[in-house]
This record gives structure tokens, sequence and C-alpha cells, in this order.
């Protein structure tokens, strides 16, 4: 017999269920790129969709190795839904030891085939450069180092620096030049920075921050880094390394479904979000200042175009073999 009481029950439960379904419409990214860019993306997924973002970041020191070691970790039981690398090195690595689900969105289509996995594991979008930054009150134009191999120069023995060279896209650019120049060389390459009292720092910011206060007239860092000193009026000016040479290295952010995640359905829909033509121009136009893969998508006048650069190109897929060479040696070489 259905009576008032009965139906008011079964809308309850009804209700509940329903709440419960909403409850789990929500999604756990790991991202590496630098809370102040990501945080304001992920809030306006959230708006949008009405799907609650759990976020975990990682310090400027680990970066992605902080976050690729506890994707490792918890392979067995997974906790992350999506890796919003801001770099390919480790997005490489995780492909290779089968942490990563195919997806191919569909706002994905018109992105580069160089900047997308061949099976739909990772995908390539808002790229960022390895630049020379250079204080204009310790550094004239005319004689700012315009390559990497100019770390070597002994003219500027102990006024450069870098990076330290395992985390992060410092740790790319060395997995970079160990897969080109070949283990060897690379060696000796990286054995001569220390040579030539090349100054090791905690991270790309720390890279920034010294060259702009005047304490080391020159070093490398990325474009988002560089262009954020600029922005804030600091007497420093950045270079594009290498355009007679090897070229700039040019490297995307990087997004992925872990496989096995628990809300992959959420994990989706934050990817085609993250891979819209719209987001890869608000990435361009905000702070970071960073380059569309997209030949499409427009650009403000200090952004340059990748395809204005000569790139320093090299497989994608070499990178993770490069970084199990590079990364003891570095290891030994720089934590003694």
């Amino acid at each position: 017999m259905v009576t008032k009481k009965n139906v008011m029950f079964v809308a309850l439960v009804g209700m509940a269920a329903l709440s419960a379904r909403a409850a789990e419409r929500q999604v756990v990214v790991y991202t590496a790129l630098d809370r102040m860019f990501s945080e304001p993306i992920l809030a306006d997924f959230t708006a949008r969709t009405g799907i609650a973002v759990k976020p975990a970041y990682d310090t400027e020191a680990t970066k992605t190795v902080g976050l690729y070691n506890r994707l490792v970790a918890e392979r067995s039981r997974p906790v992350c839904d999506v890796f919003w690398n801001n770099e390919i090195a480790r997005t490489l690595a995780l492909d290779r030891e089968g942490l990563l689900a195919p997806y191919d969105s569909p706002s994905a289509s018109d992105i580069p085939a160089a900047f997308r996995s061949p099976v739909h594991t990772w995908t390539g979008f808002a790229a960022r450069a390895r630049v020379i930054i250079y204080n204009t009150q310790l550094v004239k134009d005319e004689e700012a180092p315009d390559s990497v191999f100019d770390l070597l120069d002994p003219r500027w023995k102990g006024k450069a620096a870098i990076a330290l060279p395992l985390f992060g896209s410092t740790s790319t650019h060395a997995a970079a030049l160990f897969a080109y120049l070949k283990p060897e060389p690379a060696k000796a390459f990286f054995s001569g920075l220390v040579a030539n009292q090349v100054k090791v720092l905690a991270g790309n910011a720390t890279v920034r921050d010294d060259v702009a206060a005047g304490i080391v007239p020159w070093g490398l860092t990325d474009t988002d880094d560089a262009y954020g000193a600029i922005v804030a009026g600091k007497p420093v000016k950045m270079v594009y390394p290498d355009q007679e040479g090897i070229g700039t290295l040019v490297f995307p952010n990087t997004v992925a479904l872990i496989a096995g995640a628990p809300h992959p359905d959420e994990g989706r829909a934050l990817i085609d979000y993250l891979l819209s033509p719209e987001e890869e121009r608000r990435l361009a136009e905000g702070a970071g200042a960073q380059i569309p893969v997209r030949a499409t998508v427009p650009v403000p006048g200090h952004v340059r175009r990748a395809s204005d650069l000569r790139c320093f190109t090299l497989p994608w897929e070499e990178l993770p073999a490069a970084l199990e060479v590079s990364q003891p040696f570095l290891q030994s070489t720089f934590m003694r």
C-alpha cells in the first residue's frame, strides 16, 4: 500500500543517493606547475563543471621528482586521477612504467603530433623554454652569453648559476643534453661546470632572484621565471640560447590520466578542460607567458612562438633512458 509516509521515505532515499553521487564528483590532480598559475585554472574548472578538485602541489626544489616518486609509490592503489606536469621527462618515465592510461581527448585534436603520445597516454600543451637571464647592470648587452656552453667559458668562472640538475626542468634539460651529446661528452660538460665554479642553486626561481639581485651576473632558468622578473622591473634581460647552434630547448606542460584512476570520468573532463585552446591562450597571456603548441592560438607580443625559434629538438622518447644515465652521474657530481 502506497502511503504518504512511504512516498516521503522514497523521496528522501532518492535525494540521499543524488547527494552521494554529487559528493563523488571530484578529481584528484597532482600538478608541478607553480600554484600561482595552476590554482586559478583549477578553480575555474570547478566553477564551470561542479567537479571539486583536490590538488597536490610540490615544492620549488623537488618539483616533478617528488610527484613522480609519489605516483610510483601509489601504483598498486592509485590516489591521483590526473598528472599535470610542467615538463615532459618524468611523464615519459611514468608512461614507460605503465602508470598512464590512454585517453584521446577531443580537445587535443588540433595539437601537433609532436606534442602527443602516439598511443594517447599523454598530451603536451603550453610550453616553456630554457633561457639565459642576465643582470643588465653587470653584463652589457653586447657581451651577454648566448649559449648554454658559455657556462664553460673561463671569463665567466664563478659568475654564472644553474638550478640543481636533479629536479624539474633543469633535470629535463640535463637529460636532453645527455641524449643529444651522448653520455661521455655530456659528463665532460657537467664536470666542466664544476671546474668553472658554476653556482648550483636550489631552483630556477632562485637563479632568477640571485641574478636580479646582482649576486651572480647570469644563469639558466625558464621563460616563466625570467619573464616574472622582467615584469617586476628587475634589471634583467633574457636570451634564447644557441640560436646559432643546437637551438633552445622548448618543452611542454603535459597532462595524463593515471592508470586505475579512482575518478576516471572526472579526470577526463579535467584533461579536456586543460587542453582547450582557451586555456592555452590563458597560459600564454598570464604571468607565466607560456608558449602555445598550437599555431592558431593568439599570443601577446612578449611571447615568442616556438616556430619563431631555432629549437633544440630530439625524440621525446629518448629522455627516460637519458634520465637513467644522467641522474646517477649528476647526483655524484653535485651532491658531494
